[in-house]
């Protein structure tokens, strides 16, 4: 689905310029002629088109998407079933086995049915090399929808795994909000803050204080 059929489009146009936009749209068409990129064309804005703005009540932050065949679905850490967890996936659900609950699954395309916004926030790669499109365009994109979800009145957790996702903390607004920082889930920092964190424990507290659903992290 592209961005404009997107119910997050209106918010996004009004935040961002028309040659950000034009931009945007360009980079995808040289990316996706010049080579393999991932997530598939189709699938670059599934966070915005499977988690609406009015349903979001959790954020979760990822860098870039997976870089190999057959991982990325546009959803941040979330991989199909059929493919081995890369090992920040691992982690973050031996994280939710000791803080709720053991998850079988690791496509976590439930969650976003939920409202738990899965974004990345550089929304594609290139095959075999991590982050390589950082700094290119995507970065206003995703900083718009971060502030267009802090705008609205509805209390929401964001949770911000490591240095790159916590950037975003800046538009956030923390009066109204529940910002979770703790460590990136990957197996070099997981040990230095992010086990022991029960992020998705303290989500569902914050969200049923404010009368809220909770996520059923587990289904």
């Amino acid at each position: 689905m592209p961005l404009s059929h997107t119910s997050w489009a209106p918010y996004i146009k009004s935040k961002l310029t028309a040659n950000q936009l034009s931009q945007i749209a360009e980079f995808i068409d040289i990316q996706y002629k010049q080579g393999t990129v991932f997530p598939p064309r189709e699938k670059i804005f599934s966070a915005l088109s499977i988690t609406t703005l009015e349903n979001t009540k959790v954020v979760i932050m990822g860098q870039d998407p997976y870089h190999e065949i057959g991982q990325a679905q546009g959803l941040s850490f979330s991989v199909p079933d059929v493919v081995t967890a890369p090992p920040s996936l691992k982690n973050i659900l031996k994280e939710l086995a000791t803080d709720i609950g053991y998850r079988q699954s690791h496509d976590l395309t439930s969650w976003a049915k939920q409202g738990v916004l899965l974004l990345n926030s550089v929304l594609t790669v290139p095959q075999g090399k991590a982050n390589a499109h950082a700094g290119k365009v995507w970065e206003p994109l995703t900083d718009a929808i971060i502030e267009t979800v802090s705008s609205q009145t509805k209390p929401t957790v964001f949770i911000l795994w490591g240095k790159y996702a916590q950037s975003k903390r800046k538009f956030i607004d923390e009066s109204k909000h529940l910002v979770l920082l703790s460590a990136h889930p990957s197996p070099l920092s997981a040990y230095r803050g992010f086990f022991g964190s029960h992020p998705f424990s303290k989500a569902n507290i914050f969200l049923e204080q404010n009368h809220r659903q909770k996520i059923d992290w587990l289904k």
